[in-house]
């Protein structure tokens, strides 16, 4: 079996991540699993043009999928944080950066790392 290479397990930890944050969000279905796909594939001709990118694949991917989802079903992932007003959602923090998190903007505060959604729905989250 040859190894994995770099690339493609940086790839594979973007679509884990995001996976799980759709999965802690009950959104996780076979056409929302596509555009996590779709992303991938986009991503991987990006950090292909730019390989010192690649720590910030994850972050991408995760937009990515936000924006589409947007366009397609409305707001994603609706803030955990804010029990009153208007529902939001959460923003990726770097938009390009390494070690992403969704933050909320109202609250000012960092709710979980990308991929860790679950563990803030279930009271996790951190002020900034």
């Amino acid at each position: 079996m040859e190894p994995v290479a770099p690339l493609e397990q940086v790839l594979h930890a973007a679509r884990a991540l995001v996976l799980a944050d759709l999965v802690a969000g009950e959104v996780a279905e076979a056409d929302v699993v596509s555009l996590v796909e779709a992303s991938v594939t986009r991503r991987r001709w990006w950090v292909q043009q730019w390989p010192d990118g690649a720590a910030y694949v994850a972050g991408l991917v995760a937009q990515d999928v936000q924006d589409a989802l947007l366009e397609r079903y409305g707001r994603w992932p609706l803030c955990p944080v804010c029990g009153t007003g208007d529902p939001h959602a959460l923003d990726v923090e770097p938009e390009l950066g390494p070690d992403p998190h969704w933050v909320c903007h109202k609250a000012g505060v960092k709710v979980a790392a990308v991929g860790s959604l679950g563990s803030a729905a279930a009271g996790g989250a951190a002020s900034s």
